[in-house]
């Protein structure tokens, strides 16, 4: 309805969403009423031509991620006339998941780049260097190089100095002449202490590194670390070096989004920063309550001495409620330690489906299922956004995969696919309803969550209830 209303200014509607499945979706459910009024409808996608892009902004209602939307506006900063403009201007947005966008992502800068000179000689060469350095204690004096945590910092020692020195067969590391290497030592420092693997990035069956959001546990497509660190980090892993860019024009998200005229948005955990929505943004936070009462029973935390025994503790837990049917999610805060439940889980022979940044194409297909009777899901904090937990399953998403199963494709045999899809969703339904019924009386979804966030409202509870189908 806002987007509705305002569209008929005829200056144009932005609905931004966290990623491109979503944005696509909703453009082709929500268009279809938008259409009936009179309006147009269009979608903003990675990988099209400017002229899709400016025709996509030319309608009343535009559909498209963040990134995009920034990315178009770097673009028409760079361009070299006005017909290569593709925005037309920030009258109204909507936003999303609000709180990711415009607070976790608030300071992320949007940068396009261009090819800089490099040598990735340096980086292979100095992740091997500081393979052999040893680190000392902070303020020790001893080892070849020092690491604070709390500030993510690394500074090498004079003995370490002397090493590298060593290495390199130079006299004076800090000479005005070997200033880059300085750089690429630290950068290969950072990559080895600062940066885990399976925490802040992982390393695809291709090769490639990509960073994991320590928010969402996503994946950042298409973003790199800048001044040499991601080639730092391939280097550490002993992949390809891709060649380092140098930025051309950037924006951070919260400028970005200051242009509109009008902001607005939804989330369900948006009231911890209402403050900050006020003072950077100039808009309010309205809580509206839960249409049915909530049904939820939160449970105070539970405190261990060591990981292990918390770890041991969560797996028996989950072999208590998998033992009478109660489906069960549990929530980490890392790729490293969904594996590692995942492992342990596997020891105990418990069934179990891991929802983390390596298998984030699955993600509608595994949250949909996470409220089957003795189904264990095994999670980042990934949101499965768009996708309802139904206890008992999800139908639509059962039918669909077993036409899948059956050869029939929606898009290579419609009519097929459209004939069989009444009878197996009709099936299904009912099996659902009834496995829901049977979930209920084992206690309802168990929602597990083995440590706390950096984001307090990460672990603030949406307030949502939990119902059957129906």
């Amino acid at each position: 309805m806002p987007a509705y209303l305002n569209a008929l200014s005829g200056k144009g509607v932005h609905i931004i969403t966290v990623n491109d499945y979503l944005a696509q979706r909703d453009a082709e459910w929500m268009g279809q009423i938008h259409r009936f009024l009179g309006l147009t409808v269009s979608v903003i996608l990675p990988n099209e031509f400017g002229g899709q892009h400016k025709t996509a902004y030319a309608a009343d209602i535009t559909y498209g991620t963040n990134n995009e939307f920034g990315f178009d506006y770097l673009r028409d900063n760079m361009a070299m006339s006005a017909e290569d403009l593709v925005q037309r201007g920030h009258s109204f947005a909507i936003v999303d998941e609000v709180d990711s966008i415009l607070i976790d992502e608030a300071r992320t800068p949007l940068i396009i780049s261009g090819p800089a000179e490099q040598s990735a000689r340096w980086y292979v060469e100095f992740a091997k260097i500081v393979s052999r350095l040893e680190k000392g204690e902070l303020e020790s004096g001893e080892g070849d190089y020092e690491v604070d945590l709390s500030k993510r910092t690394v500074a090498i020692t004079e003995r370490g100095v002397a090493r590298v020195e060593d290495r390199l067969g130079v006299e004076n590391l800090y000479e005005s002449a070997n200033t880059p290497l300085v750089g690429y030592l630290n950068n290969a420092l950072k990559a080895k202490e600062l940066y885990k693997r399976d925490k802040d990035y992982i390393v695809t069956e291709e090769d490639e590194v990509l960073i994991v959001d320590e928010f969402t546990g996503r994946i950042l497509h298409g973003r790199r670390y800048n001044e040499g660190m991601h080639q730092a980090i391939e280097a550490k892993e002993g992949v390809e070096i891709k060649q380092e860019n140098q930025t051309l024009a950037t924006i951070t998200l919260q400028n970005y989004f200051r242009l509109y005229d009008k902001l607005s948005g939804m989330t369900g955990t948006a009231q911890t920063e209402a403050a900050e929505f006020n003072k950077v943004y100039n808009v309010g936070v309205v809580t509206i309550p839960t249409h049915r009462p909530m049904i939820r029973a939160d449970q105070s935390d539970v405190i261990y001495r060591t990981e292990k025994a918390k770890f041991n503790a969560v797996v028996e837990d989950i072999a208590e409620r998998h033992a009478i049917g109660q489906p069960v999610l549990v929530g980490t805060v890392s790729v490293e330690n969904s594996e590692v439940l995942s492992q342990m889980l596997r020891r105990r022979g418990i069934a179990h489906s891991v929802l983390n940044a390596k298998y984030h194409a699955r993600e509608a297909e595994i949250v949909a299922q996470a409220g089957r009777k003795g189904a264990v899901t095994v999670a980042t904090n990934m949101a499965g956004r768009g996708t309802d937990i139904l206890l008992g399953g999800n139908p639509e998403f059962l039918a669909a995969a077993e036409l899948r199963q059956r050869g029939l494709d929606p898009e290579e045999a419609p009519e097929e696919y459209s004939a069989a899809w009444d009878d197996s969703l009709e099936r299904w339904t009912k099996l659902c309803d009834d496995e829901g019924e049977e979930v209920i009386d084992a206690g309802g979804l168990y929602v597990l969550g083995t440590e706390r966030h950096e984001s307090r409202r990460i672990d603030k509870p949406a307030a949502r209830s939990v119902r059957p189908p129906g």
